[in-house]
């Protein structure tokens, strides 16, 4: 089985942090923790099996099918894949609107 390496650009690094801070800030930092590996863990169970995510529907609706999805409760990753790598580009809360965000981020 092929194994691809999972890499995160700025955005989602960024998101990724965002979303801790907030967690810690509205919770606690046990939850943030917790959230931030089960985040990181999800988007690296994409080495062995990358096409396991959808195409996100407010992108396929415009005819854009080369990002993928992978949920993980309320959070979407939204991801690509380029050749031997899984290229992480955003990790959003789903009951944002997630529509204008992929707009602005993916489709620069």
């Amino acid at each position: 089985m092929k194994k691809y390496s999972v890499l995160f650009d700025l955005d989602a690094e960024e998101d990724l942090f965002d979303i801790y801070r907030y967690v810690v800030l509205n919770d606690s930092t046990e939850r943030a923790d917790k959230l931030f590996t089960s985040l990181k863990n999800a988007c690296y169970k994409l080495k062995s099996i990358p096409l396991q995510g959808n195409v996100p529907t407010e992108l396929f609706e415009i005819g854009v099918v080369e990002f993928r999805e992978l949920r993980y409760k309320p959070y979407r990753i939204i991801y690509s894949i380029e050749s031997t790598s899984v290229m992480v580009h955003c990790i959003l809360d789903g009951r944002r609107d997630i529509q204008s965000i992929l707009q602005e981020r993916l489709l620069r």
